[in-house]
């Protein structure tokens, strides 16, 4: 199954290079890029980019929003969550490697329209669509067109992603997202060289992107690897950076790494280098910081910036109190709060339903 590709130009020496992320990949007659996904056609279709996993997918559940995670994007709601397969870098420690690095086709099981997508959306109970498991980046189109029908049903949508991007396919993307979480990989080029085989800079590009020229709420999370990207200087100018460029509002969560895919000799994040990370990001001005992967109720916790009373109060994926306007104020001393709220009746909480998509008659 095939679908055709937006974002390419064909080269003088015949090549069809690859324009949606900084990658490049410059493509001979049914050649397929890095991502695995996007490939050259052949023949007739030599002059087409296709992209392969249209329409398919590994799997589809309705998690709880907090899981992306987005502590700030109505808050207790669920949400559909899908991806298909293959990625745009190649981390080392990529905890879905089994999806991301996957190069058989025969995973996607799951064939949806985006219509059906909606529509399952809808029946689920749900609030949002989450493109997810993998990186929407690599099958844009099918997101972007997944995210009109979503709208057309008042559904929302989420792009959880690694944000590595060109800037033209970056400004039509998230004109169809209304929220994201970007994973920050690090802060050194160095790292993302390394361990990813890609670079720092589009990625901070993007989030600048989404603050200053979208309305897209968005949250960004840092797995913090021992000994890679977890020293005090590290954290301290990803900080710094944030508050500079984004402001003290956008969220930021630090996860815990476990040993995985090429990077099963290291040892798991202690909590306390989450927690002692969190302290550097408050301390550097910023409202809203969270610990994920670890039991920290703390670190779990939406405090209000002003009066800092405990607003929300998770634990884990479940919410144990929520004292928040239906407008998104602090109930105590009326501060608004950043992010996008709703009347608060009941949670999703901590479940995870697995979904058949039904295809229409």
């Amino acid at each position: 199954m095939t679908h055709p590709g937006r974002w390419w130009h064909l080269l003088d020496d015949g090549r069809m290079q690859c324009d949606l992320c900084p990658r490049d990949c410059r493509l001979h007659e049914g050649q397929r890029g890095a991502c695995f996904v996007r490939q050259r056609g052949a023949g007739a279709q030599r002059d087409q980019m296709l992209l392969t996993t249209y329409g398919r997918s590994s799997g589809f559940c309705i998690d709880p929003i907090e899981k992306k995670p987005l502590n700030h994007f109505y808050p207790g709601s669920s949400v559909l969550s899908f991806g298909t397969a293959g990625c745009n870098l190649a981390c080392k420690f990529c905890q879905n490697w089994d999806i991301s690095k996957s190069k058989d086709m025969d995973r996607l099981a799951d064939e949806a329209s985006p219509a059906a997508i909606a529509q399952a959306a809808l029946a689920g109970g749900s609030k949002s669509v989450a493109f997810t498991y993998n990186d929407p980046v690599i099958f844009a189109e099918y997101a972007m067109d997944v995210a009109d029908a979503c709208h057309a049903r008042g559904v929302q949508t989420v792009a959880v992603t690694a944000g590595y991007m060109h800037d033209q396919p970056r400004r039509e993307f998230y004109a169809k997202m209304d929220a994201a979480n970007v994973d920050l990989k690090a802060f050194t080029d160095e790292f993302y060289f390394k361990l990813c085989g890609a670079h720092l800079k589009p990625v901070l590009d993007t989030l600048v992107h989404l603050k200053h020229e979208t309305q897209v709420w968005f949250e960004i999370t840092t797995l913090l690897i021992p000994g890679q990207n977890d020293s005090v200087e590290e954290v301290t100018a990803e900080c710094a950076w944030i508050m500079k460029e984004l402001g003290p509002d956008v969220p930021l969560h630090f996860s815990a790494f476990h040993p995985d895919y090429k990077m099963g000799e290291i040892s798991a994040t202690p909590a306390a280098t989450l927690q002692r990370s969190r302290r550097i990001a408050l301390d550097a001005g910023l409202n809203y910081v969270y610990t994920g992967n670890i039991h920290d109720t703390d670190g779990g916790t939406t405090y209000c910036p002003k009066c800092k009373a405990a607003l929300i109060v998770r634990d884990w994926y479940e919410i144990r109190a929520y004292e928040v306007t239906p407008e998104g104020n602090c109930a105590h001393c009326a501060t608004p709060l950043a992010g996008r709220y709703a009347p608060f009746e009941s949670q999703f909480g901590r479940r995870r339903i697995p979904v058949a998509i039904h295809q229409p008659q």
